[in-house]
């Protein structure tokens, strides 16, 4: 009787635990080799940007406007529903940071 209870119910439990403990070990080693570190200057001109992800401006929302910015590849004025003084203050920011990037990258 003890011997039919560990089969059907305390092994089978004790190896699904087991299985689970060493993925989430691999899950927390892999994500410590692959991290990829986010360039900061692209998730605040995401945030500085409207959100509407309208395409107006070429790209596939305001995401994909905020990479080609950050890049130089467009003017934050390329955004048709932005405010002037948005603008300003993407290219203000921009000009900051990019001067902070350079310097931690060297």
């Amino acid at each position: 009787m003890i011997l039919t209870i560990f089969t059907k119910y305390i092994l089978p439990t004790l190896i699904l635990a087991g299985i689970g403990g060493l993925f989430g070990v691999l899950i927390a080693i892999f994500s410590k080799v692959f991290f990829v570190k986010v360039d900061e200057r692209f998730e605040k001109v995401t945030s500085m940007l409207p959100g509407y992800n309208c395409g107006a401006c070429g790209s596939p929302g305001c995401k994909g406007l905020a990479e080609k910015i950050v890049s130089g590849e467009k003017d934050p004025s390329a955004c048709k529903p932005i405010k002037q003084i948005t603008i300003e203050e993407i290219r203000k920011y921009l000009a900051e940071a990019n001067l902070q990037y350079e310097k931690d990258k060297k």
